[in-house]
C-alpha cells in the first residue's frame, strides 16, 4: 500500500458537529491502523490556508449537516484541486435537498411516503391553522415532520394525533426554514450502505434499526443501548434483494459517489419504501455504515482506503 497524507475534515459549525468529531476520531483511528499518516482538520477559516500550505494526497469529508453536506466544501475542494472521497458538489446538492432526492428516485420507479413541502412563511401569511389542516386531508395521520434539508434526524417528529402539529411544527423549524411532511409508514426501518469499487456500487449487507422509544431520534442515533442493530437485517430474501436494488439506484440516480447510505422502510406487504439518502454517513460506534462493513467482511479502514486511493487516481 502506498502510504499517503490524508487530511480527515471533520466538526465544523453545523448541528451536527459534535456527531462529526467522533466519527472523524475513528475514521482517523482506523486509517492509521492500516498504516495512513493521517491529520484531523476542522473546517474553519485557516481551511483554506492548510490546503494551500500543507496539501494533502487527499481529503476525507466526514462532516455531517451543513456546509459539510451541502456542497459547500466540496465546491472549494474542487476549486483547489485537491482530491477528495465523496460525492461533487453538484451530487451533494441533490442529494442534500430532501425533497429533490424522493423527486428523482421516485422518478426512476421506486416507492417513497407521500409529502408535501412548505416554508414558514406560508404558514405565517396563510394562517398556520388552515394549512395544518389541509396538510393533514392530504397526507393523512400519522405523519413525520422533518426539516427539507439536514440530518441525523435533527427537529424530526413523528405526529399521531392532529392536536400535537403546532408544537411539532415550531420543534421542526427550530432546524430550517422549510418543512417537509410525510406519510408515516409503518414497517421494519432499515440502512443500506453502498460503496463503489471495481466492481461499480454495491450495496453491503442492510442494517435493520429497532430503537427503543419506537422513534430513531438524534438520542437514539448516537446514545449506546437505546436502539438494537440487526446486521442482516430480518427481512425476506426478497426484501433484502430490493433495498439494496434502491440504495444502488438512489446513488446512482442522484450522481453520489465513493459511499452513501440510503435509508428506507419495508412495510408490512413488503413494498419498499424511500426515506432518504446520506452522501457523508456517521462513521461513530452506533452508526450503521461501520456496522454494514463488518458484516460484510471488510473493515473501515480498508473500505477507505481503498476510496482514498480511487480519489487520488480519479485526481491523476
Amino acid at each position: 500500500m502506498v502510504d499517503h497524507t490524508v487530511a480527515v475534515l471533520a466538526g465544523g459549525l453545523s448541528h451536527e458537529r459534535d456527531v462529526s468529531l467522533r466519527s472523524g476520531r475513528r475514521l482517523s483511528a482506523a486509517l492509521r491502523a492500516d498504516g495512513f499518516t493521517v491529520e484531523e482538520w476542522d473546517t474553519d477559516s485557516g481551511l483554506m490556508e492548510r490546503l494551500r500550505t500543507h496539501r494533502p494526497d487527499a481529503v476525507v469529508v466526514a462532516l455531517h449537516g451543513g456546509e459539510g453536506e451541502n456542497g459547500s466544501v466540496q465546491t472549494v475542494l474542487e476549486m483547489l484541486d485537491v482530491p477528495f472521497v465523496g460525492t461533487s458538489s453538484q451530487g451533494c446538492r441533490r442529494a442534500w435537498d430532501k425533497p429533490i432526492a424522493k423527486s428523482l428516485v421516485a422518478k426512476a420507479g421506486f416507492t417513497t411516503p407521500d409529502w408535501v413541502v412548505l416554508p414558514h412563511s406560508t404558514f405565517r401569511e396563510l394562517g398556520a391553522q388552515a394549512v395544518l389542516d389541509a396538510m393533514v386531508e392530504r397526507l393523512g395521520l400519522p405523519l413525520i415532520l422533518k426539516p427539507d434539508q439536514g440530518g441525523s434526524a435533527l427537529g424530526a417528529q413523528v405526529v399521531r394525533d392532529a392536536a400535537e402539529l403546532p408544537t411539532a411544527m415550531v420543534g421542526c423549524f427550530a432546524y430550517g426554514d422549510t418543512v417537509l411532511a410525510e406519510q408515516f409508514v409503518d414497517g421494519v426501518e432499515v440502512a443500506v450502505t453502498v460503496v463503489e469499487g471495481e466492481n461499480g456500487a454495491e450495496a453491503l449487507p442492510a442494517v435493520e434499526i429497532v430503537p427503543e422509544s419506537g422513534i430513531y431520534d438524534y438520542t437514539a442515533r448516537y446514545t449506546a443501548g437505546l436502539t438494537d442493530f440487526f446486521t442482516p437485517a430480518r427481512i425476506s430474501p426478497e426484501a433484502a434483494k430490493a433495498v439494496g436494488e434502491l440504495a444502488v439506484s438512489a446513488h446512482q440516480q442522484l450522481g453520489l459517489r465513493d459511499i452513501s447510505r440510503t435509508d428506507a422502510v419495508v412495510a408490512e406487504d413488503g413494498t419498499v419504501y424511500f426515506l432518504e439518502v446520506n452522501l457523508s454517513p456517521g462513521l461513530t460506534e452506533t452508526s450503521t455504515v461501520p456496522m454494514a462493513m463488518e458484516a460484510a467482511g471488510q473493515s473501515l479502514g480498508s473500505v477507505f482506503g481503498d476510496l482514498i486511493a480511487r480519489a487520488v487516481r480519479r485526481a491523476g
